[in-house]
């Protein structure tokens, strides 16, 4: 558990005796929503294609003090989805939660392009819009027969208004911009199909996280910016996050799982269909 996390104990409790699959928590957003679901209460299963990287995570969680195990989930693949949502429900008996935040923001190579390439939108499309669906079919049979469930999309702010400065961020941020559009219109269409069964659905929006992807990016803008040279990668990443957010402070995986607790949590459990940005006010909408 994070630091910040831990001087949280108000909310413990908030996710106690729920069992949550998250996709793609072997690093990055999907670790620090899975560590924030634990801490809160929640039995964790950690899926990635990457099953070593869900191992370690879970392990890292289950040494917190908190429950969590490991099973490898490939997004792209119905079957794999399958296999991992019905060895969750072996184990645990049900699934309440469903995360479904595996993604990508290109393919190999994407930020160092001036423009997309058709292996972009394949990506995307793949990942963030097929992979959601494969996600939803997945555990969506079990939560009808129980008449109950939350599933959280993560999407992204990019997925949201346009903004300026988004060139900079590589060729393949195009495609990438519209697979995170669609994985909302995604989250508003399965809400409307599934509410009778009082399942909610609703997506968070991310802002700007610093990542190893994010340090490729600034890399590149180092090479093509003067202006930058004498900048660290990471310091070129607040600089951005400065000029881009009112607030002027960049967002963690742990700040996108509290969003995804709330929306968890029966604190919103009339609440459905919704978009939340988590990103400094980055995009207002």
């Amino acid at each position: 558990m994070t630091g910040a996390e831990k001087k949280s104990t108000p909310m413990a409790g908030q996710l106690r005796d729920r069992i949550a699959l998250v996709t793609g928590a072997g690093r990055g957003i999907g670790q620090g929503i899975a560590t924030v679901l634990a801490f809160r209460g929640a039995t964790v299963v950690l899926a990635d294609i990457d099953e070593a990287s869900a191992v370690a995570a879970a392990e890292e969680i289950a040494g917190a003090g908190g429950t969590a195990m490991a099973v490898r989930g490939d997004v792209t693949d119905q079957q794999s989805m399958n296999e991992a949502a019905a060895e969750t429900v072996s184990r645990f008996g049900r699934i309440d939660v469903c995360v479904a935040n595996a993604g990508v923001i290109g393919a190999p190579g994407f930020e160092e392009r001036q423009d997309y390439v058709e292996e972009d939108w394949d990506a995307t499309y793949a990942v963030n819009v097929k992979g959601l669906v494969h996600t939803a079919d997945a555990v969506v049979p079990h939560m009808k027969e129980r008449k109950s469930g939350r599933i959280v999309n993560i999407a992204s702010h990019g997925g949201r208004a346009p903004r300026l400065g988004v060139r900079s961020l590589g060729g393949g941020i195009a495609p990438y911009s519209v697979s995170k559009a669609a994985a909302i219109q995604w989250t508003w269409t399965l809400a409307l199909r599934l509410g009778e069964y009082k399942i909610t659905v609703n997506v968070v929006c991310p802002g700007t996280l610093w990542t190893p992807m994010w340090e490729k990016i600034a890399l590149v803008q180092k090479a093509a910016d003067p202006a930058l040279k004498d900048l660290s990668p990471r310091e070129i990443f607040l600089q951005s996050v400065r000029e881009r957010t009112p607030l002027g402070r960049e967002q963690t995986p742990e700040h996108i799982g509290r969003a995804v607790a709330f929306f968890a949590s029966d604190d919103a459990r009339v609440i459905t269909g919704q978009a939340l940005n988590v990103n400094g006010g980055a995009v207002m909408n």
